[in-house]
């Protein structure tokens, strides 16, 4: 897996999940920045179309921790599936880059 700079797109079912997330996210250092705002959503459950209010996370990270971050998201999250896409981060300046990798970066036990 690659050093690539990620944005992770996840919905959450309420303001209190989504802040639980990505308090989470960001302690654990596989999130260097997750914002959140409120959204509407419209899709297809259970062969009905479903209509709620959600809130958004986006999550900026690095693709090395993408599988630790679906883990996370799927241990706090409250829906059966969540939504959890990440797309590249094609261009960034120089140094928000190093400051996100740093973020991430998992330190040895003791050593912070």
């Amino acid at each position: 897996m690659s050093d690539e700079a990620i944005v992770v797109m996840c919905a959450a079912a309420s303001r209190d999940e989504a802040v639980a997330i990505a308090k989470a996210l960001v302690e654990r250092r596989l999130a260097a920045c997750v914002q959140t705002m409120p959204i509407e959503s419209w899709y297809r459950w259970n062969g009905a179309v479903q209509h709620d209010p959600e809130v958004m996370l986006h999550i900026k990270t690095m693709r090395t921790c993408f599988p630790a971050l679906c883990e996370a998201i799927a241990a706090l999250h409250s829906y059966d599936v969540p939504e959890i896409v990440a797309v590249p981060i094609v261009e960034a300046s120089p140094p928000y880059l190093e400051w996100l990798r740093e973020a991430v970066r998992q330190t040895a036990p003791g050593s912070e």
